[in-house]
């Protein structure tokens, strides 16, 4: 059975709330919006920060805003992840993966100098799993048994790998 669509006119005095930013001088954000009056957007420019290391640009912007964040110099493999990511527009995907594994490439990277320093890192402590321990042991078990049965693959895989060639070698 077809269904016939009819229109309706909507009273919008009946509806509640109906056309309320219709009226120009009812909007909050009027004088933001209307283009036609100068709304005070002739200021100067602050001085820019100066860098004294190697600041990463989205190519989305022309130059850098006044004042930015500096706390560390991309370097090693992470730096080369990141420089390439910022060779992707912020609206593609590639630009957030790109940085996400810079990021876990970099956590390891700062493990690896630790241990070159004669630094013990105290993984679980960073990790926060006293801290996940207490307030949510559910999703601790969880995570610890998801890693061990990924280690169990990981170590199936590789030992499946080096059984021929010992067999091949006796």
């Amino acid at each position: 059975m077809a269904r016939q669509i009819t229109s309706q006119t909507i009273n919008p005095e009946d509806v509640i709330g109906w056309g309320v930013d219709a009226d120009s001088r009812n909007d909050p954000t009027y004088p933001m919006r209307d283009r036609t009056v100068e709304t005070g957007s002739d200021w100067n420019r602050p001085k820019s920060q100066r860098t004294d290391i190697e600041v990463l640009q989205s190519m989305e912007y022309n130059r850098r805003p006044a004042v930015f964040g500096t706390s560390v110099a991309p370097s090693g493999l992470s730096g080369m992840i990141r420089r390439a990511a910022f060779g992707y527009s912020e609206s593609d995907w590639r630009h957030w993966l790109m940085l996400l594994g810079a990021d876990r490439v970099n956590m390891v990277e700062g493990i690896v100098d630790d241990l070159t320093h004669g630094h013990l890192p105290n993984v679980p402590g960073e990790m926060g799993v006293r801290a996940e321990m207490r307030h949510n042991r559910n999703g601790l078990v969880k995570k610890a048994a998801i890693g061990a049965g990924i280690a169990v693959v990981a170590v199936a895989l590789l030992g499946r790998n080096r059984s021929p060639s010992r067999r091949h070698l006796r």
